[in-house]
């Protein structure tokens, strides 16, 4: 993992306030998306849907994807390096 791609990264999360809040939510914890909704005020399905385009930036990971209800995320090594600098 080089800098621009850490810096080109950081760029998409910094653009917008709900992925620097879930990133941080998670930490270095694993975390189910009402557990984030809860924490940073906003509703589930808004936070799926954010976790769903910091999936496709490879920036968070679901843990059990066949999980219908009870879905688990974690940041990646690129979200644990993006989470340094918000």
């Amino acid at each position: 993992m080089n800098d621009d791609e850490i810096f080109k990264t950081l760029g998409y999360v910094m653009a917008s306030e709900y992925r620097c809040n879930i990133i941080k939510s998670i930490g270095e914890n694993i975390k189910i998306p009402s557990a984030i909704a809860e924490d940073i005020g906003l509703r589930t399905n808004h936070v799926s849907n954010v976790l769903k385009d910091l999936k496709e930036y490879n920036i968070v990971v679901c843990l059990n994807e066949e999980a219908r209800k009870g879905r688990l995320y974690k940041n990646t090594e690129l979200g644990l390096e993006i989470l340094k600098y918000i």
